[in-house]
């Protein structure tokens, strides 16, 4: 199996030639600043006591605070999460906003607790990461299978934390510090200090550099299969359906259906609220999620876990474009063949950067005590998402270097202004 944290430096590496990255700042970048890996303490419904796995991983501040989800997930490794923190240090860094990259998670399939189970499993996750979070330090948001409850749960035993250190210092709890203490948590519910707009955010980032590649190459109609039927690629496929594009297939963790003259979104998305998954549409084909990735479609969104298009199928890939709304989801080895074959493929440092882009935004929202209109939200998105995929798809055709490594350079040239000096 692939290792993404390998995978990860071998980006790295490849970018850091393009623009004769120092070896110090490189050598920097390789290693994460912090590794947590925890216990988890859990007491089950029948009385037993379960210890989980939990991690959290900061990779760089330069920027600012650390930023990055807290995912829960059966396969949830250390090397996955190291991964996933650096490659939120690249995509803070390509998106140009003031954060650093981290990531975390708890080993564990959700699905299989009781409500009471996860709750206490998420207080408790939010009660051993408290010392080493803060809204200046580092900020979680949700991520796979977790959502704003279970990131309210976190935000409120890093509430209790922080107050008791005050207590016990003895001193008096500020109004504007209990306020700050809300930003500690981005992706919260609406109620709670979370931000308008949130929830269609990684979507609608992937969407506008769509929408720019579609009007550049003048694609009247294209065609669009999406891998991925959660938030992100459910929200994408509504986005493109609305535009005029052509949804031919979609696909969640069940399989996938396919329709070349195009699916009726609105009746896979109530297909899915209805019963928990996609098929089972009349006159629909049912095809498997290895199937959709290699359709013959102007646009490919794999828009759920990393590593589905791989050495092994990336001959097979059809697509004109990918859009990788999903962390992860092409290998290296995949890289160099897609790039041979002409796909262009934005990555998802970029192409999913909505996502962390307006957490930023909550988190700004949060500070100031501000709260912006859904429109204000969006359009700020859009004038940071827009001019950094221009960027890189000009520095691409400049340097003759795929997507990805364009957006990794102009993510290392930031960061390489932003690195402290290092005496040897």
């Amino acid at each position: 199996m692939n290792n993404p944290f390998k995978n990860a430096i071998k980006q790295l590496e490849k970018a850091a030639q393009v623009i004769n990255l120092d070896n110090k700042v490189l050598a920097l970048l390789k290693t994460p600043d912090r590794i947590l890996q925890v216990k988890v303490p859990v007491k089950m419904d029948d009385g037993s006591l379960k210890i989980f796995e939990g991690y959290r991983v900061q990779h760089n501040n330069w920027a600012g605070p650390y930023k990055g989800g807290l995912r829960y997930y059966p396969t949830v490794d250390l090397d996955e999460v190291k991964a996933l923190a650096f490659w939120m240090t690249i995509k803070c860094a390509v998106a140009g906003i003031p954060m650093g990259g981290g990531k975390g998670g708890v080993t564990v399939n959700p699905k299989e607790l009781s409500e009471g189970e996860l709750e206490r499993l998420s207080r408790e996750f939010g009660k051993v990461l408290a010392p080493n979070i803060g809204p200046r330090v580092d900020v979680p948001a949700p991520d796979v299978y977790t959502n704003s409850k279970i990131m309210n749960w976190v935000k409120e035993s890093f509430i209790e934390y922080r107050k008791n250190i005050i207590k016990e210092s003895g001193c008096d709890l500020k109004e504007k510090q209990e306020k700050e203490f809300e930003a500690v948590i981005t992706g919260k519910a609406l109620d709670q200090g979370g931000s308008k707009g949130r929830d269609r955010a990684t979507a609608m980032g992937g969407f506008y550099i769509l929408q720019k590649i579609i009007e550049n190459q003048n694609l009247s109609v294209p065609t669009v299969a999406i891998q991925g039927f959660g938030n992100a690629g459910m929200t994408m496929a509504e986005l493109c359906s609305e535009a005029g594009y052509r949804v031919v297939a979609v696909s969640d963790s069940k399989g996938g259906i396919y329709n070349p003259e195009g699916l009726d979104i609105k009746k896979v998305v109530e297909q899915k609220k209805s019963t928990g998954g996609i098929k089972g549409i009349e006159g629909i084909k049912e095809i498997e999620n290895a199937e959709l990735l290699e359709l013959n479609v102007d646009v490919l969104v794999p828009a759920a876990l990393e590593n589905v298009i791989t050495g092994e199928n990336a001959e097979n890939v059809k697509a004109k474009y990918i859009i990788e709304l999903a962390n992860g989801p092409v290998t290296p080895e995949a890289d160099d063949i897609l790039a041979k074959n002409g796909v262009k493929s934005v990555p998802d440092v970029l192409a999913n950067g909505g996502g962390v882009t307006v957490s930023y935004f909550e988190w700004q929202q949060n500070l100031s005590g501000e709260s912006w209109t859904e429109e204000q939200v969006l359009n700020k998105l859009k004038e940071i998402i827009v001019p950094a995929f221009e960027t890189i798809w000009q520095l691409s055709i400049e340097k003759q270097i795929d997507l990805r490594t364009a957006a990794f350079a102009v993510a290392l040239e930031r960061l390489n202004k932003l690195c402290y000096t290092i005496d040897t």
